[in-house]
């Protein structure tokens, strides 16, 4: 998406979703003439403080309240640039005029506090479809996901941890990967803010271009390292895809202490708060450092603190994006309070067989309380690890845990590109020694996997009420009740749709059919991508039908529904 440039106070104004004013000096024309932006886009306006000040980072705290035209307000908090400069960035979907007023916490600082204007929402006109739909919200049957306006949206999202690093050049490399991923599908991007897994703290590993997101010992902030970072959120957001945001890997949370890591976290809502985000607290959150001596106090620690500080993430993000947290296992175990979660994240092991993913999820499904349930990590396909894992490891894995949750969505990985190895730079070994290869991020984005779970996704999406299934293990079963291999897997909608996934090869039966109802099933190739024609279904007055998938010796899908 092309944006025509122009230049507000002499800065250039617009780059991907965002217009950029200056607001000190100017409040009469604010007042005069509000700034214009489109629907979901983002506004950002600068203030600058009226005196030098030794510590602004920790010193002053800024918050600008807008007042929707419908009178409701929202408390947005601004972020330290640098020097004397300060930020706020909004959005909203609400056409008509906004008012803002600035408030600081030195009431005497004229540059910062009692800074008043105005915003004009205009109706958006483009295609990206979180701003003709809206962020991604949570759906009214509280199992899957939605855009604002109630649109069903299906998480095919993919591990970038280490995307917004150098080790994945802006713009040529990030492009050329968002670009892959746009074209096969994907619309979510799992990335980490710069506090990283698989490294010590200040491992130059985790630079970008402007150095490390914070100054030594924790000192303060770096600016620099986040506008940098904007960068790249803004032009995922640009390619529609929605990006999941991990404020830090568990473990930094006892180097940074509770404080400091809920003004890591302030400084991210108010940085990206205003884009169509989600917020992932925090990744692998219970994990303690990978040589840490006392491992039980960290995960007690971790466990209570991250519990905490999504508390504050809450209570200080005024776009109310949804929130879960990256876990050892699951989302709702890794917190002394699961409820502070919008939606539960797995992660459900790379070396586990498909049916124990489906096992985890089904348990997802029937875990209080009730939310979303996908996997975030699970089979990373890999050219290197030992035992290798394929696309078929990766694919068979989400395709298992999908069905069993209800098939909200679920996450992708690739060994190369988590860690963005280089052609002449790989990543290198962790803290404990592992090493998980060299393929460079550029081979690991061509490898099957990723077009087959994109797959996947796009067959979900064809099947009319998907967004209402919910899973129905007792309505389909091996037709040779003496079979050892996985069960098939089964989710049903109430119009009568029905998808089944079947681990291995062989014939299912089918239960609980309308037997007054023409019925047709198609099969899938989920290696493929490809589906066969419909054939009719032949339904006993009992509901009951066996079919058996073509020949080839993999996984398949099979999708029941109404004759046409």
């Amino acid at each position: 998406m092309v944006h025509t440039p122009r230049t507000v106070a002499g800065r250039p104004a617009w780059i991907p979703f965002l217009l950029v004013v200056m607001a000190a000096g100017f409040n009469a024309a604010f007042a005069a003439d509000p700034l214009r932006v489109e629907a979901g886009k983002v506004v950002e306006v600068a203030f600058t403080s009226a005196r030098d000040r030794v510590d602004p980072f920790h010193e002053l705290t800024l918050d600008v309240v807008f007042t929707t035209p419908d009178g409701a307000t929202l408390k947005v908090p601004a972020f330290w640039a640098g020097g004397k400069s300060w930020k706020v960035r909004y959005s909203s979907r609400t056409p008509g005029v906004h008012r803002f007023v600035s408030a600081c916490n030195d009431s005497a600082d004229a540059g910062l506090n009692g800074v008043a204007g105005s915003v004009e929402v205009v109706p958006y006109t483009g295609a990206n479809p979180l701003l003709r739909h809206g962020a991604i919200r949570i759906a009214d049957d509280r199992r899957h996901f939605a855009y604002a306006d109630g649109a069903p949206f299906f998480w095919l999202g993919d591990t970038w941890w280490m995307g917004l690093t150098d080790r994945l050049a802006w713009p040529d490399d990030f492009q050329a990967l968002a670009a892959d991923r746009a074209k096969k599908g994907f619309n979510v991007v799992q990335i980490v803010a710069g506090l990283y897994p698989d490294m010590p703290a200040f491992d130059a590993r985790g630079r970008n271009e402007a150095g490390f997101p914070w100054e030594p010992e924790y000192a303060c902030i770096n600016p620099a390292y986040f506008d940098a970072a904007d960068r790249r959120i803004a032009a995922l957001v640009d390619d529609g895809f929605v990006p999941c945001v991990v404020g830090a890997w568990g473990y930094h949370l006892p180097w940074l202490g509770e404080e400091n890591m809920k003004r890591h976290w302030r400084n991210l809502v108010a940085r990206w708060g205003a884009y169509p985000v989600v917020w992932c607290a925090a990744g692998e959150t219970t994990m303690p450092f990978y040589l840490a001596k006392d491992r039980a106090g960290d995960e007690a620690r971790q466990k209570t603190g991250w519990t905490e500080v999504i508390a504050y993430l809450r209570s200080v993000d005024p776009f109310h994006r949804l929130i879960t947290c990256h876990p050892a296992r699951t989302a709702r175990a890794s917190l002394t309070d699961p409820a502070v979660l919008d939606f539960d994240m797995h992660q459900s092991g790379h070396g586990t067989p498909p049916e124990k993913h489906a096992a985890l999820a089904a348990e997802g499904w029937n875990t209080q309380p009730t939310m979303p349930v996908i996997t975030g990590e699970s089979r990373y396909e890999a050219l290197e690890i030992k035992p290798m894992l394929t696309a078929a490891d990766a694919r068979k894995a989400f395709w298992a845990h999908m069905i069993a949750s209800g098939c909200a969505g679920g996450t992708y990985g690739a060994n190369g590109i988590w860690q963005v190895n280089g052609k002449t730079k790989p990543y290198g070994n962790s803290p404990a020694g592992n090493n998980w290869g060299t393929t460079p991020w550029d081979v690991a984005m061509k490898l099957p996997g990723s077009a087959q779970v994109a797959a996947a996704k796009k067959l979900v999406e064809s099947i009319p009420d998907w967004n209402h299934f919910q899973p129905h293990p007792e309505q389909a079963a091996w037709a040779d009740p003496a079979s050892k291999a996985p069960a098939p897997l089964c989710v049903s909608a109430p119009n009568g749709s029905r998808l089944v996934y079947l681990i291995s090869q062989g014939a299912v039966a089918l239960s609980g059919l309308p037997a007054d109802k023409p019925l047709q099933v198609r099969w899938f190739d989920p290696v493929e991508g490809t589906t066969a024609p419909p054939v009719a279904l032949t339904v006993s007055a009992e509901g009951r039908s066996t079919v058996a998938p073509p020949p080839g010796d993999h996984d398949w899908a099979l999708v029941v529904g109404p004759k046409e």
